[in-house]
């Protein structure tokens, strides 16, 4: 079997704790927006159904697509783009979503200016990413990761930001205490602290091996734990240090 890279969420089983947890971002992004829509980070295009249907029209942009753009629905265009700069008009969105993302853009500040030039006044920016205080690892795919400080503090630009987090159940939480047991055991061997300081083009490739083989690992001796995680055992609350994701609602 490949091994998919941890760059994008991937619908194999192993990955479903991972998967409920974005899934999660874009019912409740679903809910808010409406008008024109830009999505940047197709990935592997599994939110366009749900994002869609709330829009006059949506625009998803990424750097490469996976994603068969001829099944597209009517309402909905692909752009390929690296970002940033956006390749829009200013004042052109109502809102702009963007999942597990940020986390990867080198000019991070360039790219959150770059989001407030696009949006309408009063538009919003539904923005999620790791937070890296429940991070078990480095993960090279990562130019960085934030903190709910840092994260805010990057969003400044805007005139209000509503921070909220990504929590979980007791079902999510067996999980992740399970996860980060094995991963523990793994970075063991790490007598040399490598992660922290070699290059991230030389980690990115065991880093996946290591990852999907832990996820295996953990998916064939808790098969009904790991199946069982649906997007329910996850909701969003106030920010704090424990919860897997920052969820931040920025307001131009």
């Amino acid at each position: 079997m490949a091994l998919n890279t941890a760059e994008r969420v991937s619908c194999e089983a192993s990955d479903n704790y991972v998967f409920q947890r974005s899934l999660l971002a874009y019912v409740e992004a679903s809910a808010l927006v409406s008008g024109r829509v830009l999505e940047v980070g197709t990935g592997t295009g599994y939110g366009i159904d749900i994002i869609a249907p709330k829009c006059e029209s949506f625009v998803t942009l990424d750097k490469t697509s996976v994603i068969d753009t001829t099944q597209l629905p009517e309402n909905t265009k692909f752009v390929s783009a690296a970002v940033p700069p956006l390749p829009f008009e200013g004042g052109s969105f109502d809102y702009v979503v963007s999942f597990q993302v940020i986390e990867h853009i080198k000019r991070d500040k360039e790219f959150v200016r770059e989001v407030l030039r696009v949006l309408k006044p009063g538009g919003k920016f539904i923005v999620s990413t790791p937070n890296k205080r429940m991070s078990l690892t480095r993960n090279p795919w990562h130019i960085r990761e934030y903190t709910p400080e840092q994260f805010g503090a990057l969003l400044s630009p805007f005139a209000s930001v509503d921070a909220r987090g990504v929590v979980g159940n007791e079902r999510v939480w067996s999980y992740y205490e399970k996860n980060r047991a094995s991963v523990q055991r793994i970075m063991r061997f790490d007598v040399l602290r490598m992660q922290w300081w070699l290059p991230r083009w030389v980690l990115q490739l065991p880093y996946d091996i290591m990852n999907r083989l832990n996820r295996r690992k953990l998916h064939s001796a808790n098969r009904e734990l790991t199946e069982g995680i649906v997007m329910e055992d996850y909701n969003l609350a106030a920010v704090s240090d424990e919860c897997f994701d920052l969820f931040y609602i920025a307001t131009k």
